[in-house]
């Protein structure tokens, strides 16, 4: 089966997303505001999940078309043949968004998406009643400036959610974005990382899946493996080329530290999740006390600033401080992100590279730091 599909990502990050995608075999692949569209097998589907670092969510995309009517959306909708995916017993809930459209009521579009899609399943099925309890197959859609686009998300659980971390401490940071920071930094598999911000761990134990070629998404399951229509054999094919990329020998380490001790305790548990536990070097430590043993280091941080955990103040203070301790060295880069448009005037100097980021609905940036 030869699909259309769509991976949805934060924004900022749809490059990232667009070169992983290529590498992994997909097709046609074209980067939008906060998603990515692209081609590919059923293989295709199945490895984007498994493997996408840095996207939210895989949908497979039903079909695209302008809308500025509800007869329209109505209309366009009911001639698509959902059939093809949803079974007379499945769960097909609705949900989405509208921006700068004609159609500007969600509830409403809600609505007309799912009569339409309900009268299509009648005539395919000739039953007029649908109970609703099988395998769910989330409808998504978005309609932007009357562009409206009709989806089946095979996700489930968001990407960004590994399965390592059912716990986490204050203001933890994505998965998604971590992967994206430590990739920004050209993390490598030789490398000596640090965060002495480590919270719960997320920075550096996505740093070490990177590092290694471990799949984030190899201890979870995805909806569509329940829907019946993607063989078993293709999900474990695709598993067991999952780790045959694995790198087996490898010299990184990770050094995490943080102030509170319940969160490197919080980060051994985590890391343990995620298998990547061997990697670990932690340790209760200040940010004053900060003095790396390594030769060489890649830094990547995601401290308390003052939208987040600290007030203003008291966050300037602290990257003060970060700037005194990051020593410009050889062999060293350091990567930090905050929404301080101050940053680099408190920090002491300006960075090498900047890149606009969101975290959650934060914007920042990274800073990063390498000659």
């Amino acid at each position: 089966m030869y699909l259309y599909m769509v991976a949805t990502c934060l924004l900022g990050l749809e490059g990232l997303v667009a070169d992983e995608l290529k590498f992994m075999g997909a097709e046609n692949v074209a980067a939008e505001n906060g998603r990515v569209f692209f081609e590919g097998s059923d293989e295709i589907l199945a490895r984007a999940n498994l493997n996408c670092r840095f996207a939210e969510r895989v949908l497979v995309v039903m079909d695209r078309f302008p809308a500025t009517t509800f007869t329209e959306l109505f209309d366009n909708t009911k001639l698509i043949n959902w059939s093809d995916f949803i079974g007379s017993q499945d769960t097909f809930p609705v949900k989405g968004y509208c921006l700068n459209s004609e159609l500007h009521s969600v509830p409403d579009c809600q609505k007309i998406i799912k009569k339409a899609v309900v009268e299509s399943l009648k005539e395919d099925y000739n039953i007029s009643w649908f109970e609703e309890t099988g395998a769910v197959h989330q409808v998504q859609f978005s309609i932007i400036k009357n562009d409206v686009t009709l989806m089946l998300d095979t996700s489930g659980v968001p990407l960004h959610k590994r399965g390592y971390r059912p716990a986490a401490n204050a203001a933890p940071i994505r998965e998604t974005l971590a992967a994206a920071m430590c990739s920004l930094s050209k993390l490598r598999h030789y490398h000596s990382m640090y965060d002495p911000f480590c919270g719960s761990g997320t920075l550096l134990i996505e740093g070490a899946l990177l590092a290694n070629n471990i799949a984030p998404g190899i201890i979870r399951n995805f909806d569509a493996e329940r829907w019946g229509l993607i063989s078993p054999e293709v999900w474990k094919s695709e598993r067991a080329r999952c780790g045959d990329f694995v790198k087996t020998d490898t010299d990184f380490v990770a050094f995490g530290s943080d102030i509170d001790k319940k969160a490197i305790e919080l980060t051994l548990l985590n890391s343990k999740r995620a298998g990547v536990d061997n990697f670990m070097r932690l340790s209760q430590a200040d940010i004053k006390t900060f003095n790396p043993t390594t030769e060489r280091g890649t830094l990547v941080t995601n401290p308390p600033y003052g939208e987040r955990m600290l007030d203003i103040r008291e966050a300037e203070r602290l990257y003060k401080l970060m700037g005194e301790r990051f020593v410009a060295k050889k062999g060293w880069s350091y990567g930090i992100i905050s929404p301080d448009e101050e940053f680099e005037k408190c920090f002491g100097r300006k960075a090498d590279k900047r890149r606009k980021l969101y975290n959650g609905m934060i914007k920042c940036q990274y800073y990063m730091y390498f000659k």
